[in-house]
């Protein structure tokens, strides 16, 4: 059966297009077939994209892309041949990380283990990136050990580090930029995981460091630059 693709008007040049009602393993994989589509052929006009766990914002130039224009319902067939299609498992990235967190003791804490037991089931899994979001280049990691979920931060840091490594909830990233945030800090990475100098033209996504599917696999290292 075909996926059921819809779209919404999402203010004057923008259109969420919806793909799954449900967060979940075929949501994702749908997710991952679309960016791919559109980063592979991206449509005439469009000016940026933001996957999340059900939809896709699509926004275009202003005045380009009306509801019943020809390109936006090709867009769409062309999308929905691309789903149900399961991509294979993405590279895996080693990031070096130095697990001396102000936030370690609260995990450890909460978790009922040492701060050196955190460390070594945090460095244990491989991840998959299932997004990028928050920040430019920031990754949401799924695959974290269940015992290691955690609360956020009840008041938000108004700077965290770039390349500091977090845990929020059920999910474990890294700060790309510096910014504010409620994830607790467990680690630090010294490797740029955001950077526009990257850049080709036509391939903004390259900026990023990580990319979504991406595998990742965090190897300890002792402190010190």
């Amino acid at each position: 059966m075909a996926a059921r693709l819809t779209l919404t008007a999402y203010g004057p040049d923008a259109w969420l297009l919806r793909f799954a009602e449900q967060p979940g393993e075929a949501a994702w994989q749908a997710a991952r077939a679309i960016s791919q589509a559109l980063e592979a052929e991206p449509p005439a006009h469009l000016l940026e994209y933001v996957p999340g766990y059900t939809s896709v914002l699509l926004e275009f130039a202003a005045g380009t892309t009306a509801a019943d224009s020809p390109e936006l319902k090709a867009l769409l067939v062309r999308l929905r041949k691309r789903l149900g299609q399961a991509a294979a498992p993405g590279p895996i990235r080693e990031i070096p990380v130095v697990y001396d967190g102000p936030d370690l003791p609260r995990v450890a804490e909460h978790a009922g283990l040492s701060t050196r037991a955190v460390a070594e089931l945090h460095a244990e899994t491989i991840y998959r990136v299932a997004l990028i979001g928050f920040a430019p280049g920031f990754p949401y990691l799924d695959g974290l050990d269940p015992r290691l979920h955690t609360p956020r931060l009840d008041t938000p840091r108004p700077r965290v580090a770039a390349g500091s490594v977090a845990i929020g909830g059920a999910h474990t990233g890294i700060y790309s930029i510096p910014s504010p945030g409620g994830w607790n800090l467990i680690g630090r990475t010294e490797i740029p995981l955001f950077d526009p100098a990257r850049v080709r033209p036509g391939r903004e996504a390259e900026m990023c460091w990580l990319q979504m599917g991406d595998r990742v696999r965090f190897v300890p290292k002792r402190g010190g630059k």
